[in-house]
């Protein structure tokens, strides 16, 4: 693999793009070279593609150079899954932003991958719709990286994540080659399912240019409801009471204590001064089956360990709650600039052994951990706030993520809901996927990729 590109190659990228499109200054290019993962690599140039014909092209271009190529959107994600780990070229897909047609009485939308989420809510919600994914980063992320992570986002726990919500791609692969796969429609099951193969795939497999998806009609009415415990673990068991009952909700989110205490400074939000935790809970559907709705959700998290529960009124309340939740990763990172951000998931019914598990381990390893995250999934993001620089605590927290893993695993869950693998988790895979199913996943990419050219190094042990 090259490192550095010569004149020739430089040309050549200059007749793909042309010379506005393609980035060859050290400081132009090393914004390019990092995510929200913090992490860093330098690409040798950066490229910003407006059509499908030129991404074809530029796989053409570094399959017959044997350049790598690291495709990405805004660089969002948390895990270096678009750090460029062997330099080549970054391909910026947030130039193909194009809404390609919105199709109400199908319940459909085609649009390019670097259409930012809050876009795509804004545009279809005139025809009544929305796209169920709605990340914490939602304002700026775009589609191409949430199906690329399968990022999902609260909303997930009734309407399901990307996979559930995508009818077909548009796509190239490693080779070269176009793709076409899934349905315009809402049933289809002639052939093998490349569509959700390739979602989650984090661009190792093939380059999103277009995706089809399936939209969601926007419910009639929607009401918020918050409930204050004394300690986690009432939380974490009125989690699962609440998903045991027949009204579901579109959201249930966990903040733990030392969360609400820590993202106070950063909210407009009546957060309560002595709450071991909080869950955020919305309903939606018809008006009139809300209320009932709410008193079930009441009544399922009602225990001995709840202080409080209300239903905001006003407008300016909710938005401020929702606010305060989405504030919590920023706020953390200003707290504990290098932190480590965890979002495992378990089985909804062994959250509080998990929770009683962090706590522990907390305990054990001098570590301060703070867990909020979409609880209806039993997705928890797990946040270990420690100083890497100091040796100690660097030791400390390996020690103590690698028991956070062991623990996971052990309760039937998964390294990660939403945030994918990267690189942070690469290393970890096969404590989860079988010798088997590994091998076989390595096989799949060597025939979408056999040149090893898409973002190497990543997802699967080196």
């Amino acid at each position: 693999m090259n490192n550095d590109l010569t004149k020739q190659q430089h040309k050549s990228l200059i007749g793909i793009f042309g010379k506005e499109n393609v980035l060859t200054d050290e400081a132009e290019r090393w914004v390019y070279g990092y995510d929200n993962s913090r992490k860093h690599a330098m690409p040798d140039a950066v490229v910003f593609a407006t059509e499908h014909n030129q991404v074809q092209r530029l796989l053409d271009f570094c399959n017959d150079q044997q350049i790598p190529l690291t495709a990405r959107g805004r660089g969002s994600g948390t895990t270096g899954a678009v750090v460029p780990l062997k330099n080549g070229i970054v391909l910026s897909l947030e130039r193909m932003n194009k809404i390609l047609n919105i199709d109400p009485e199908n319940r459909v939308a085609t649009v390019q991958p670097g259409v930012t989420n809050q876009a795509l809510q804004e545009a279809i919600g005139e025809f009544g719709f929305f796209w169920p994914p709605d990340p914490t980063s939602s304002a700026f992320c775009t589609i191409g990286g949430n199906l690329a992570y399968n990022s999902a986002g609260p909303r997930a726990v009734k309407y399901g994540t990307p996979r559930e919500n995508i009818l077909g791609l548009r796509a190239i692969t490693g080779t070269g080659k176009e793709l076409i796969t899934g349905t315009y429609t809402t049933k289809g099951v002639v052939g093998y399912d490349l569509t959700r193969l390739i979602v989650g795939s984090e661009g190792t497999l093939a380059i999103i240019t277009e995706a089809t998806l399936k939209l969601t009609p926007l419910p009639e009415s929607k009401r918020v409801l918050r409930a204050i415990y004394a300690d986690m673990f009432s939380a974490a068991k009125a989690v699962s009471s609440i998903m045991a009952q027949a009204f579901t909700p579109c959201a249930l989110e966990f903040i733990d204590g030392t969360a609400i205490d820590m993202v106070r400074d950063f909210s407009q939000a009546d957060l309560p001064t002595n709450a071991g935790a909080m869950l955020m809970i919305e309903i939606d559907g018809p008006e009139s089956a809300l209320d009932e709705g709410a008193k079930n959700i009441q009544q399922a998290a009602s225990n001995d360990g709840l202080l409080d529960f209300m239903e905001p009124k006003s407008k300016e309340e909710i938005a401020e709650l929702w606010a305060t939740r989405k504030a919590l990763s920023p706020a953390l990172r200003n707290v504990a600039p290098k932190k480590i951000n965890e979002d495992v998931v378990v089985p909804v019914s062994k959250i509080p052994v998990l929770i009683g598990g962090l706590d522990k381990l907390s305990k054990k390893y001098q570590i301060t951990i703070v867990n909020f995250g979409h609880a209806g999934n039993g997705n928890i993001h797990v946040n270990l706030l420690v100083d890497p620089d100091d040796p100690v605590q660097a030791t400390n927290s390996e020690k103590c993520l690698d028991e956070v893993f062991t623990l996971v695993i052990q309760l039937n869950g998964t390294l990660s809901g939403e945030h994918g693998v990267g690189i942070e988790k690469r290393d970890f895979v096969d404590r989860e996927i079988t010798p088997n199913s590994l091998q076989i996943m390595r096989d799949i990419k060597s025939l979408f990729d056999p040149n090893q050219i898409l973002n190497p190094d990543k997802m699967f042990p080196l």
